[in-house]
């Protein structure tokens, strides 16, 4: 006989453009906030109202505290994450920190290696109530048959925890000549998306062709590092944006920083915009890594941020979502794969908020479409109970605070939020 556990949560406030749109008769605050009665039964959300001013045995009351539907991370690097003690980044430089990855692959990568910090990456953001998770992944030859062997293990065991998705990382010389084909095809045997970093080429567009085939020969998405410079010059989202109309491309295309539009003319910068518009692009901003890496020089304040017009693509429509990238490695030396204080610094940094709006939707609904998962990313009837309570009632609170106290709910039910301690990482280091 299944026991069937039905309980609400009793005086929350939920950002209302997480709540799915059918519940248009709830009272909603300056900033954006309902307050609501959330009914829970079975692992699903049974019901959502306003709050009915009573509080049943069995009931949680969050004294006006915040519900948020479970994160996604559409952006990380799960293979590259918590090197930092082996392999730091002397001057914080961009260039200082891909030699680093490189030397620290070539010398240490081996299948225990990455599980370890795979999987201790993978509980951090759970604990911090992420639901599904997209990873790039170094994919040189000698080293993509292991790193994607282990991939497809851990996804595998963290099925139901958390939905990870695997995208292969390569050069964009890497493309020319069919140099990457067989990595592509370990991409597609692996049910992996297919991914490159896109500078400027001579013949960028000739392999941007390239990229583009293989992907829709092997009926896969693509997802891209874009412009991560502060160099006006460099305008590969146009030719990537470009190629996508050229090729007909009937799959999803997610371009990752694009940060040199912040640096680039109004007037080039809005024509980029329309095309990528107009050609279904959706665009992921990571402004922890950027922030840290960009404008970055030995006794000098930086001056620029390297965070892209995420308010100029917005209005267009084009889907932007915010994301953690690197992690505690040489890319950026700190971070914790918490989606809330991805979301917090985003507010900060690109000033996303007054009035944060639909923003919330941009560590949740946007990035669960994007990824082509199931379920909503939002708050609705019928839909699991994946949730994540806060303390902080307003927008200042919430995001004031780390949120520590947090509670996450997973199909209803709590889970344990405890973090991995860093010391079990130890042995990795010598």
């Amino acid at each position: 006989m299944t026991t069937v556990t039905t309980f609400a949560l009793r005086n929350a406030r939920a950002p209302r453009a997480l709540i799915a749109d059918s519940h248009a008769d709830l009272e909603v605050d300056a900033e954006g906030l309902a307050r609501v009665d959330i009914s829970i039964s079975d692992g699903r959300i049974a019901a959502i109202g306003r709050p009915a001013g009573v509080v049943e045995p069995g009931d949680r009351d969050l004294d006006g505290g915040q519900v948020w539907p479970c994160f996604a991370d559409i952006h990380t690097h799960l293979d590259i994450g918590h090197i930092w003690t082996r392999a730091p980044n002397a001057d914080g430089s961009f260039w200082t920190a891909a030699n680093a990855v490189a030397n620290d692959r070539d010398a240490n990568w081996s299948a225990d290696d990455l599980r370890a910090r795979m999987e201790f990456g993978l509980r951090c953001a759970y604990a911090h109530g992420t639901r599904a998770i997209r990873t790039h992944l170094q994919s040189p030859p000698g080293q993509a048959a292991t790193t994607w062997g282990v991939f497809r293990e851990l996804r595998e065991e963290w099925r139901g925890r958390i939905d990870l998705q695997g995208v292969n990382l390569l050069l964009v010389e890497e493309f020319r000549g069919g140099k990457s084909d067989a990595i592509v095809d370990l991409v597609a045997e692996s049910g992996g998306i297919v991914g490159a970093v896109i500078f400027m080429v001579p013949d960028i567009d000739d392999i941007l062709d390239d990229i583009f085939r293989l992907a829709a020969d092997r009926s896969l998405d693509l997802d891209l590092h874009v412009d991560e410079s502060l160099e006006a010059r460099d305008r590969t989202l146009r030719h990537v944006a470009e190629a996508a109309r050229r090729n007909r491309f009937e799959g999803r295309i997610q371009c990752g920083h694009c940060c040199s539009l912040a640096v680039q003319p109004e007037d080039d910068a809005d024509r980029t915009l329309d095309m990528v518009a107009e050609a279904g692009i959706a665009v992921v901003s990571l402004p922890m890594c950027n922030v840290f890496l960009m404008d970055r020089e030995a006794g000098r304040t930086p001056r620029r941020r390297g965070v892209t017009l995420v308010r100029e693509m917005a209005a267009r429509g084009i889907p932007v979502s915010f994301a953690s990238d690197n992690c505690r490695d040489p890319f950026y030396g700190y971070g914790d794969h918490d989606m809330l204080e991805v979301f917090a610094q985003a507010a900060r940094i690109a000033h996303i908020d007054l009035p944060m709006g639909d923003w919330p939707r941009s560590v949740t609904a946007t990035p669960i479409e994007v990824m082509r998962l199931d379920g909503p990313g939002t708050i609705g009837v019928g839909a699991p109970a994946d949730l994540v309570l806060f303390r902080g009632r307003g927008y200042s609170e919430l995001l004031s605070r780390p949120q520590a106290d947090r509670t996450v709910l997973r199909n209803g039910e709590t889970i344990d939020t405890t973090l991995p301690d860093y010391r079990e990482l130890d042995r990795l280091f010598g």
